[in-house]
């Protein structure tokens, strides 16, 4: 396929070029896929602090919410699913559709959703729109996950949202076969208190695929999809191809489709859906993306190509190319949303979208939670996000000894995980948290001693002791001064080694 500038005016892209020559690598049927789409070609005008709520102070708070997690939890858990959205639809309806009091930006895609997603809501943030984001699943507390103005909601601002649609929740769980689940009721909930807020804009990340997703009820102007990877392929297919078909269900008609750098064959099926809806797509590597970025004291600093210009020394303070990557992408969702590429061309205030990617904090991604010796947390839990976190770690912080602790799920591609994490480990400290969905520790061992070696590998049970043992062996030689602690396998086993950390 004939790679396509976002100009005919030649020479006024040159920089871009680079961009071009990086794009994955395509197949020449997507030129057929391309020429039914509108592709989006914009001509350039003129060139945090910790959010992770705590328990509540207050006794009797903290009762009403344990009390509400109770109740949430004794429905259908987050891995039950039935592909249908048929319940939240019709909690919708006698909630009287609080999904369609604002414009919103859903988000699809394996791996960089939620980070994505808050980049998005600091960038409308600074723009002055008053936002909603929902994101999943939550890393400490369940209150994280509907957020207004940047911020969780308070542990009584989430009582009351529960409390207003309990009855409707109950009203709709007695005429359906199944009652809603935990997820679809946390979702009722979101939209919920986003149209009681009221909010300008809608920042929604999907639990998981796309179509059948309880998310999946919103009328998203801009659908956000970011890199696909294999990950639950027991529910969404067995290639990247066919679980972006799935995920291409947020596409709807009309919309703005801001594509990541994906597989062939995932692109071919969110290109193919976009012919169908008469979607607009902008491209990354194409119509936008990442020209130039270097390392820098806390982050990194980046030059980017949005819908509507050049965005140039963009602090960011998220370690690793893939965060560079959601940065690029989260700024062309922007700039679509505010109609930069289709409705004029020209690029955002330059100073207002820096001062909110510098404001970006993403919670488990790379996070520094510890010196001395410095302990990483990263949620990675599959081969594609451990990929990516190993080469931020190489790129970002030159450890001279560097002790994994990985606590997985049982669902998970456990094996693909620690052969990313190899290369960049010296020993491994196996563990478990407190899931019911944790993969036994002696089991991950097993696979970890056929990845590592049986004299890499140590097991303890509990993560309070696998932290421990981790930061001994970082301390215990002087000429590994440098020493440091990757903490990963699950979102769970970092939110708890989080918790365990900052308490002490």
């Amino acid at each position: 396929m004939s790679e396509h500038r976002p100009s005919d005016q030649p020479g006024e892209y040159d920089d871009f070029d680079e961009i071009v020559g990086a794009e994955t690598d395509r197949d020449p049927d997507l030129a057929v896929i391309e020429a039914g789409s509108r592709t989006l070609r914009a001509v350039a005008g003129p060139a945090a602090a910790d959010d992770i709520p705590a328990r509540p102070e207050d006794p009797e708070v903290d009762r009403a919410l344990r009390a509400v997690e109770q109740d949430l939890a004794g429905r259908w858990g987050e891995t039950k699913l039935d592909p249908s959205i048929e319940r939240i639809q019709a909690l919708m309806d006698v909630l009287g559709d609080p999904q369609r009091a604002y414009p919103s930006i859903h988000i699809t895609g394996t791996n960089g959703k939620t980070s994505t997603a808050r980049m998005i809501e600091a960038l409308l943030g600074a723009f002055e729109l008053r936002t909603g984001r929902y994101t999943s699943p939550h890393v400490q507390s369940v209150t994280e996950r509907i957020s207004l103005d940047g911020a969780p909601i308070s542990a009584e601002r989430f009582i009351e949202t529960y409390d207003d649609i309990k009855a409707y929740v109950e009203m709709v769980d007695g005429t359906q076969e199944h009652r809603l689940s935990f997820f679809e009721v946390l979702t009722g909930m979101a939209y919920a208190a986003f149209a009681d807020a009221p909010v300008d804009a809608a920042v929604v990340e999907v639990g998981m695929g796309g179509s059948w997703d309880a998310t999946n009820v919103i009328d998203g102007s801009v659908a956000v999809i970011t890199p696909i990877a294999l990950d639950h392929v027991d529910r969404l297919g067995s290639t990247t191809g066919e679980i972006a078909v799935e995920k291409a269900g947020i596409i709807k008609p009309g919309a703005t489709v801001i594509l990541a750098q994906q597989p062939v064959d995932a692109a071919q099926a969110m290109l193919k859906r976009a012919v169908e809806v008469d979607a607009t797509v902008a491209r990354e590597g194409m119509e936008f993306g990442v020209v130039d970025r270097e390392i820098a004291v806390g982050g990194q600093l980046l030059t980017l190509r949005g819908l509507g210009g050049q965005y140039e020394q963009v602090f960011l303070p998220l370690y690793g190319a893939h965060q560079a990557h959601n940065a690029a992408v989260a700024l062309a969702a922007v700039e679509a949303f505010f109609g930069i590429g289709a409705q004029h061309a020209r690029p955002l205030d330059m100073d207002t979208v820096r001062k909110a990617f510098a404001s970006v904090s993403s919670p488990g991604r790379l996070e520094v939670v510890r010196r001395s010796p410095t302990v990483v947390l990263d949620a990675a839990h599959n081969p594609a996000g451990a990929r990516a976190a190993a080469e931020g770690i190489t790129e970002s912080f030159g450890f001279s000894r560097l002790i994994g602790v990985v606590g997985a799920s049982d669902d998970k591609d456990v094996r693909g995980v620690l052969e990313a994490l190899e290369p960049i480990c010296a020993e491994l400290v196996v563990t478990q948290n407190s899931s019911h969905r944790a993969m036994d520790a002696d089991e991950l061992a097993t696979i970890a001693v056929e990845v590592f070696g049986d004299d890499r590998v140590q097991v303890e049970p509990r993560l309070d002791d696998a932290l421990e043992a981790a930061i001994t062996l970082a301390e215990e030689e002087s000429e590994f001064a440098g020493a440091g602690v990757l903490v990963t396998g699950s979102v769970i086993t970092v939110g708890e080694a989080r918790l365990l950390l900052r308490r002490s």
